[in-house]
């Protein structure tokens, strides 16, 4: 496929060592589109916040994870553009590799979104986005009801690092209870936590693994693919 604006994302891998999906496969985009939210035990643990937009999912890193509490305001810093099939990714990136450490999906599904201009027309997602505010409903398996993702930080024409803003909208479907431990969060495709990935990829690889998928032998060798259903 032409690199276009996967040329970051390939650029920072090498896919004879990790199992992440080069993009060559990657489905056309959906009527729906389409978002995973994955954790991320990496050198620090975050959850990766990924929306389907213009054939690739646009993705953030969330420190904290998204809330489905309005009153959080969780700090999301935009990474590279990743592919399609990406959404579907679960295992262990090896150690030494970009972003080397254990992955699971915490949520996948549908949005829509719901942003329109002043006089109550929609807005394109990807306009919305070039201004620096978007509104979107979800409809996934743990998520659910209206998010808003903000630029507060940076942009086109700044300097600055550019920083955004993911939070909840007061709906049906808020509520208090914030965001799970990532340690002991299930994935929805596998129902495992990050541990027992890491475990299951030692076990089919011969590498052993921590919870944060750092091999202690045979290192560089790849890690696990997608999550078994």
């Amino acid at each position: 496929m032409n690199e276009g604006p996967l040329r970051t994302y390939l650029s920072k891998r090498h896919f004879d060592r990790t199992s992440e999906p080069r993009g060559d496969d990657a489905s056309a985009s959906s009527e729906k589109p389409r978002f995973v939210v994955q954790i991320h035990d990496a050198s620090t643990m975050h959850f990766d916040f990924r929306l389907e937009a213009d054939g690739v999912l646009k993705s953030w890193s969330v420190p904290k994870g998204p809330s489905t509490d309005p009153k959080d305001k969780r700090l999301a810093m935009p990474t590279e553009d990743h592919p399609l099939d990406y959404r579907d990714f679960e295992g262990v990136i090896p150690q030494g590799e970009y972003g080397g450490g254990t992955v699971i999906v915490w949520d996948q599904g549908h949005y829509r979104p719901t942003a329109h201009d002043k006089k109550g027309r929609p807005v394109p997602f990807t306009e919305a986005l070039e201004k620096g505010h978007v509104t979107f409903w979800m409809e996934g398996k743990k998520l659910r009801g209206g998010y808003a993702l903000t630029r507060f930080r940076g942009g086109p024409d700044s300097d600055e690092r550019e920083s955004w803003l993911l939070v909840k909208a007061d709906d049906e479907h808020a509520g208090g209870q914030g965001t799970p431990d990532p340690r002991r969060a299930r994935s929805v495709l596998s129902g495992h936590t990050l541990k027992q990935v890491a475990e299951d990829v030692a076990a089919e690889t011969g590498t052993a693994q921590d919870a944060g998928g750092s091999g202690k032998k045979n290192q560089g060798k790849r890690g696990g693919g997608k999550g078994r259903k």
